[in-house]
C-alpha cells in the first residue's frame, strides 16, 4: 500500500459552520459515522461506523504507516477527526484542495469539479447536503419524527443508502481531481508549509472570553436603546429595516434614494442638517455596524480550553497564495483609536454602560476598536506583533529596480514623503510637520497606496483620495507625476503584459526580473496554464489562456478563474498592472512565508497572522527585537530586497 484516499461523514451537535472544525470535533458527542476509503487508487471501499462495522486492522496501521500517503478533499478534516481516536501524523497527509488552489482552481469539491470538467459519474453528488443536515446534525424533534433529536440510520434506511453513496463518490471525485492535476505536484516547500500552517490552526490563540461577554452585553443594551429612540424619532415598527426607514427618509429629506447602504447615510449626514433627521441618520449607521458580529462569531468558536481555533485558511487567496481568514475575519479588523485601550476593556468587562457613553461617546465604535483586543496572551505568556514595514512597495521597487526608491527603502525608508518629494520637486526635508509643503505628504501616501499596479483616478478615489480632502480635478496630475517619477515601474507594468502574450502567442517561454513565464500543459488530463515561475520557486497558475482583442483592438490576455464579484468561475481578462500586483503580492507572501518557517525552527509560537504581520504568543523573556531580527534576516532567493520588520509586545493584540 502506498496511498490511501479518504472520506469521512460525521455526527456532532456543535454548528460547524459558525463553530468551526476543532471545537464541531472536540464536541462530546462527535462521531465517525461513514468511512470511505481506497487504496492505491483501487475500488472504493465503505465501512458502516454508525451501524455497527469496523475499520479493517490494516486501514488504521495505514494511517500512521509513514510509506502511505494519505489523501484527502480539505485533508485538515479528515486529519483532525481522526486523530481524535488515534494517531496519523500530519506529515503523512496530502490536501487536493491545496493542489487545486495552487493550480488555481477555486476551492470546493463540487466547484472544482465543474471547473475541471470532470464528467458526471467522477464529480460530487448533488444529493449530500439534505442528506448532511439530515444524518450529520441535531434534529428538531416533532410528532411526525417522534421527538427525536437525532436521525439514525435505522430511521431512514433508504436515505441512508443514498448517503453511503455520496460518501464512496467523494472519494471517487477527490482521486479524479488529484489524478487530473497530476502534472503539476504541490512543490515540498508549500507543503511544508501546509503542515506548519494547520499546526498554528490546531494550536489556536486565547480568547479574553470575559471581555467578549461584556461586548456583547453592551451592544444588546445600546442596540435596544437606539432602537427604542429611532422607533420614537420615525413612529415605524423596525426602523432598522431598510424597507421601513428608507420611505420615511425619502420623505423628510424630499427626494428618492438608491438604498441605505454605508456609503450613501454617509453622503447624506454630509449635506442634511435637520437635528431629527440627522439623528436617525446616525442611528442608522450605528444599527448598521456589522463589526461587532466578531464577538458573536469568537464566542460560537471558542473551544472549551478558551482558545480559538482555525482562523487561517492556507493559500485562501489563490491567485497569490495568500493566507484568508475564517470564523472571525482577522484581516479587516478595526485600528485602535482610543488612547484607553485597558480602560476601555476592563469597563466592558463590567458592563458599565454609562461610563462607556460618558467617556467614549460612541459606544459601538469603541466596542469595534477593541475587537482586536479580544486575542490574548496565555498566562505567563505575551503576545508580539511583527510586520514588514510598506512590504509591497518594496518588492515592486526591487522587481522593478526603481533605484531612488531602493535607495529609499536602504535608508530612512519614508517613503510616501520621498515620494512627494520627487513628484513635486520639494527638497525632501521641507516634508515636515510645520511646514506647508507637508500638506504634499498626503499626495504622496495616496499616490503610493493608489498607483502602483496601473491604476489611474479611479484607484485614487477609490483608495480615499477625495476623503482626503483632494478634488477630482487634482487626480490625473496626481497620476501624471507618480509615474513620470517611477518610469521604471511603468515600464514593467508593459513589459509584463507584452512578455505573457508573446509566450502564448508564441509558446515560448520567457524571462523578466527574475520570473520565468511559460505556458504548460498536460493534454491528456484536459490541462493548460501559462504560469509565473517566482524567485522563490513557487508558480502562480492561469488556467486556459488565450488571447482576444480587446476594446481597442489589440491582443489581450484572458484566461478561467474564479470571479470575486460573481463568485463563478469563468473568464476573466488581465493586463499587466494586474500581473505585477499578482506578482508582487505573491513575493510579499513568500517573503512572510520564510519568516514564519524561521519563527517556527526557533520555537517562537505564531497564532496567526495578518496580511504581512505576523502574531506570536511567547514566553515573557522573548523580546520584540529578537522577533523583528529573525524576520528581517536576507532572504536568500531575493538579493538586495531590504525588508526591515516592526513590532510590539502586549498582553493583548492591537494596532494603532
Amino acid at each position: 500500500m502506498k496511498h490511501l484516499s479518504i472520506d469521512l461523514e460525521t455526527y456532532s451537535s456543535v454548528d460547524i459552520g459558525k463553530a468551526g472544525l476543532y471545537k464541531y470535533v472536540q464536541s462530546p458527542d462527535f462521531m465517525i459515522l461513514l468511512f470511505a476509503y481506497s487504496v492505491d487508487y483501487g475500488p472504493v471501499q465503505i465501512v458502516d461506523l454508525a451501524d455497527g462495522e469496523t475499520v479493517p486492522a490494516e486501514i488504521w496501521l495505514a494511517l500512521s504507516d509513514p510509506n502511505v500517503r494519505k489523501h484527502a478533499y480539505n485533508a485538515a478534516f479528515e486529519w483532525y477527526c481522526l486523530n481524535k481516536f488515534g494517531q496519523s501524523p500530519l506529515e503523512q497527509w496530502h490536501c487536493t484542495m491545496l493542489h487545486g488552489l495552487y493550480c488555481g482552481y477555486p476551492a470546493g469539491l463540487e466547484a472544482i469539479g465543474k471547473a475541471l470538467g470532470l464528467p458526471q459519474e467522477k464529480r460530487k453528488l448533488m444529493t449530500g447536503r439534505r442528506l448532511i443536515k439530515l444524518f450529520c446534525t441535531p434534529t428538531k424533534p416533532s410528532r411526525a419524527n417522534g421527538g427525536r433529536t437525532r436521525t439514525w440510520p435505522r430511521h431512514e434506511p433508504e436515505k441512508w443508502k443514498l448517503f453511503k453513496e455520496y460518501c464512496v463518490q467523494d472519494v471517487v471525485t477527490e482521486m479524479e481531481v488529484e489524478q487530473r492535476l497530476s502534472g503539476f505536484p504541490v512543490p515540498k516547500e508549500i507543503q511544508r508549509q501546509w503542515v506548519r500552517d494547520q499546526k498554528q490552526n490546531a494550536f489556536g490563540v486565547a480568547l479574553d472570553r470575559e471581555l467578549v461577554a461584556g461586548a456583547l452585553a453592551v451592544d444588546a443594551q445600546i442596540r435596544g436603546e437606539q432602537m427604542e429612540e429611532s422607533r420614537q424619532l420615525t413612529g415605524l415598527a423596525n426602523p432598522n429595516s431598510a424597507a421601513q426607514l428608507k420611505p420615511w427618509l425619502e420623505m423628510a429629506i424630499g427626494r428618492e434614494l438608491p438604498d441605505l447602504k454605508k456609503e450613501t447615510v454617509g453622503d447624506l449626514l454630509s449635506e442634511v442638517t435637520e437635528p431629527k433627521t440627522r439623528r436617525v441618520l446616525q442611528l442608522r449607521q450605528e444599527l448598521s455596524k456589522t463589526s461587532v458580529k466578531k464577538y458573536a462569531a469568537m464566542e460560537a468558536a471558542c473551544c472549551e480550553d478558551g482558545r480559538l481555533r482555525g482562523l487561517m485558511q492556507f493559500y485562501g487567496a489563490n491567485r497569490t497564495g495568500r493566507w484568508a481568514g475564517r470564523l472571525v475575519q482577522v484581516q479587516n479588523l478595526t485600528k485602535n483609536r482610543t488612547e484607553l485601550l485597558d480602560f476601555a476593556r476592563e469597563t466592558v468587562k463590567a458592563q458599565s454602560v454609562d461610563v462607556l457613553k460618558v467617556i467614549f461617546g460612541n459606544v459601538p465604535d469603541l466596542l469595534s476598536q477593541l475587537i482586536r483586543t479580544c486575542f490574548i496572551a496565555a498566562p505567563g505568556k505575551q503576545i508580539i506583533s511583527a510586520d514588514f514595514s510598506a512590504i509591497e512597495a518594496r518588492v515592486l521597487s526591487w522587481l522593478a529596480q526603481e533605484s531612488w526608491r531602493l535607495e529609499v527603502f536602504a535608508t530612512h525608508g519614508k517613503i510616501y514623503e520621498a515620494s512627494a518629494s520627487a513628484m513635486f520637486g520639494v527638497p525632501l526635508e521641507h516634508i515636515v510637520k510645520g511646514r506647508p509643503e507637508y500638506a504634499l505628504r498626503q499626495k504622496g501616501k495616496v499616490a503610493e497606496l493608489a498607483l502602483g499596479y496601473q491604476g489611474g483616478s479611479g484607484a485614487l478615489i477609490q483608495m480615499g483620495a477625495l476623503d482626503m480632502g483632494l478634488t477630482e480635478e487634482e487626480l490625473p496630475d496626481i497620476v501624471r507625476r507618480w509615474r513620470s517619477t517611477n518610469r521604471r515601474i511603468v515600464d514593467f507594468w508593459y513589459r509584463m503584459e507584452r512578455v505573457a502574450i508573446s509566450v502564448i502567442r508564441e509558446g515560448r517561454p520567457a524571462g523578466l526580473a527574475g520570473l520565468s513565464l511559460q505556458r504548460e500543459c498536460d493534454l491528456p488530463n484536459g490541462q493548460d496554464f501559462l504560469t509565473i515561475r517566482l524567485p522563490s520557486g513557487r508558480k502562480l497558475f492561469y488556467a486556459k489562456p488565450f488571447l482576444s482583442p480587446n476594446r481597442w483592438g489589440s491582443d489581450s490576455l484572458h484566461y478561467y478563474g474564479m470571479n470575486q464579484t460573481t463568485k463563478k468561475w469563468e473568464v476573466q481578462d488581465t493586463y499587466g498592472g494586474k500581473l505585477t500586483e499578482n506578482v508582487v503580492q505573491a513575493i510579499a507572501r513568500d517573503c512572510l512565508a520564510e519568516a514564519l518557517e524561521r519563527l517556527e525552527a526557533t520555537d517562537h509560537q505564531v497564532v496567526f497572522t495578518v496580511h504581512d504581520e505576523a502574531i506570536l504568543e511567547v514566553p515573557k523573556s522573548v523580546t520584540v527585537e529578537e522577533v523583528c531580527s529573525i524576520m528581517g534576516q536576507p532572504i536568500p532567493w531575493a538579493p538586495g530586497l531590504s525588508l526591515p520588520a516592526d513590532g510590539f509586545a502586549s498582553p493583548y493584540y492591537k494596532k494603532d
